[in-house]
């Protein structure tokens, strides 16, 4: 704000008035934001690093943002190289490792050698099965300090889920862990590995991290160790860490959609845009400084890992951990805050709830002095989950929950450190970031539910989807229900605190415990068994929670009894992941369609909720929805 008066002349003394004017004179904000956030870039011989911080065309995803900008993203992430601690690593069952940024800008440059040495240049992928390491952090940062565009996913996917992501980007390097731990289980990946080295002709370079006892690698697979030394060099010297600045756009993320309709859409993101956001997110909405630390409960697979390891631009220390977090009990995280003295701790509204439904009172068995800010997302935190932090956890903290997406890879509405905090509700929207919330008719609406939009453009909007040159899907997917209208797909309403209440999502998109799953993924698991004609499945409003139902059509000669409602459960398990399980499988005479022949999912979650079903006359069987009302099995 003293930056915006002294450069600007414009008097913002409330969060709510900056965001009024960031969202009025656009350019001006995100240039301010440049500023502030130090971002380091080209000069030219004026010591210019743009020409212009945005240039609006016609269309808000025509955009151009600064235009001339060179810069690296890996380069922005490693601006400091002292001995002070950037990563620190738990998990189940092994022992505390720690990083500092002299080590890690070290590796980087080890790694960065090595993905040379293959051949990995500016626009390749390079992709990774692994879980929350360090590992993962400098693999990431390697890849893009070269240009290269990094793409990861947790290894808790099954095989198939793997194939459909990485298959479409076709990777030229994999990174991968040998095993890793969850709930005080031992998982290895070594099987799964060979099977996506062959089955992705593309890769030509598989590098292993070994957290087990070593064992034979798979055949072409070379250690993380081995990997990181450079025949080339001396014994005890290091390679130079070479930053290959790129135009602002310049992809550096691949992220997934959930795969509703299809195969997962492959999401581009560029350096710049993500860049600004998180800068923007976590110096303004969550007021990070470098003596903090930094925790988000992630998997490499969510967008959260990715905003959690833009972090290490501010200086701060991150804690990666990776295992489930009740093992071996719900203190678990809680303890985590005191013995790394956590500032800043981000979870889920799920993992809240589950420990306030337990009983369990951190405030009592825990010191929690260090802890300033708690972030919530992934799923909506109830008002009572808000209760329950202050009352149970800590009285004095800011309790941000926030929410945004893969397809931004940031948020549309998170904290205010200068603001109260209302019980259920997101404390503001984004700054730079004008939402709004539509009707169906695209009219605005005040203090009513209605569709998250977005009116004007914004850095990190998607560079596009990858295989999508004519940007046809990309537009269609946020742009084709309100023309040049960004449309998210949360059903939201506005207050008049200024804040956003998220009711869910306003599609199909299955979100229990708030990871999102595409319905896609899961029917073609579910109706490769033999068993099954075809499904359908919804997510069930359950406990202040959503639960998975699925109904499935039954072969024929078919009967649904206990153990085909197991093997059921179990190949989704192993071809998917322990997410995707429905609560409840009920089988079903015939699944409604639309004249198209598309089935109608919405239509079936309005019904069994007891709402009405909007345009039943575009079904092509409106009468099969009457199987779908007061069924019983969904009362308990």
């Amino acid at each position: 704000m003293a930056q915006v008066k002294a450069n600007r002349q414009i008097e913002c003394r409330t969060m709510r008035e900056l965001h009024q004017w960031s969202v009025s004179q656009i350019a001006d904000f995100w240039e301010e934001l440049w500023k502030f956030g130090g971002v380091v870039a080209n000069k030219d011989q004026f010591g210019k690093e743009y020409s212009s911080p945005a240039k609006f065309n016609a269309q808000i995803f025509e955009t151009e943002w600064f235009t001339g900008a060179r810069l690296n993203f890996a380069e922005n992430l490693l601006r400091f190289k002292d001995d002070r601690e950037a990563l620190v690593y738990l998990t189940e069952g092994k022992a505390r490792r720690a990083m500092t940024y002299a080590e890690l800008s070290l590796q980087v440059s080890q790694v960065a050698a090595g993905l040379r040495r293959v051949g990995i240049k500016a626009g390749d992928r390079v992709a990774g099965l692994l879980p929350n390491l360090p590992e993962a952090v400098v693999a990431m940062l390697a890849t893009t300090s070269l240009g290269a565009i990094w793409s990861s996913c947790s290894p808790d996917f099954g095989l198939q889920g793997i194939l459909d992501r990485f298959g479409q980007i076709e990777p030229k390097v994999l990174f991968s862990a040998d095993e890793y731990y969850y709930s005080g289980k031992t998982i290895s990946l070594t099987d799964r590995v060979k099977a996506i080295k062959d089955r992705v002709p593309s890769i030509c370079q598989l590098i292993i991290i070994e957290q087990g006892i070593p064992e034979p690698l798979p055949d072409d697979a070379v250690s993380y160790r081995e990997f990181l030394l450079d025949p080339n060099l001396a014994p005890g010297s290091a390679p130079e860490l070479i930053f290959e600045r790129m135009p602002f756009e310049h992809p550096i993320y691949i992220l997934y959609s959930s795969g509703t309709t299809g195969v997962p859409k492959c999401i581009v993101h560029g350096a710049g845009g993500t860049l600004l956001q998180h800068l923007k997110e976590l110096l303004l909405h969550t007021d990070l400084r470098s003596n903090d630390t930094v925790f988000y409960y992630t998997t490499c697979g969510w967008m959260m890992w990715n905003w959690l390891v833009s972090s290490l631009a501010i200086g701060s220390r991150i804690v990666l951990f990776d295992g489930s977090p009740t093992h071996p009990g719900l203190s678990r995280l809680f303890n985590l805050i005191d013995e790394e003295q956590i500032t800043v701790f981000g979870t889920s509204a799920k993992f809240l709830s589950a420990v306030e439904k337990f009983g369990y009172l951190p405030k009592d068995h825990h010191e929690l002095s260090s802890l300033r800010t708690i972030l919530s997302t992934g799923s909506p935190l109830l008002p009572q989950s808000f209760d329950y932090v202050y009352q149970s956890i800590k009285a004095d903290l800011q309790l941000a929950s926030i929410s945004g997406g893969t397809d931004i890879v940031s948020c549309f509405a998170l904290g205010d450190p200068t603001g109260a905090v209302h019980r259920g509700e997101l404390q503001c929207n984004g700054l730079g970031m004008a939402v709004e919330v539509f009707d169906d008719n695209g009219l605005p609406l005040t203090e009513e539910a209605g569709e998250l939009v977005c009116t004007k453009p914004f850095p990190s909007m998607p560079v596009g989807f990858w295989n999508d040159p004519q940007r046809r899907n990309f537009i269609e997917a946020y742009f084709g229900r309100f023309p040049n209208v960004w449309r998210h797909g949360d059903w939201v309403k506005s207050t008049n605190h200024y804040g956003l209440i998220i009711y869910g999502r306003s599609d199909a998109v299955l979100n229990p415990g708030g990871v999102r799953i595409g319905t896609a993924e899961l029917y073609r698991a579910v109706e490769a068994l033999r068993e099954v004609s075809e499904c359908l499945a919804v997510g069930q409003e359950w406990d202040g929670d959503e639960r998975i139902i699925l109904f499935i059509k039954l072969s024929e000669a078919t009967a649904f009894d206990h153990a085909l409602e197991l093997k059921i459960k179990q190949h989704i398990k192993q071809a998917l992941t322990p997410r995707h399980v429905p609560a409840k499988i009920i089988a079903v005479p015939e699944i409604p369609r639309t004249i198209n022949g598309k089935i109608v999912e919405l239509a079936v979650r309005n019904v069994i909720h007891g709402r009405p079903v909007k345009n039943s006359e575009a079904l092509l069987n409106p009468q099969a929805l009457d199987f779908y009302r007061n069924l019983k099995e969904l009362e308990s």
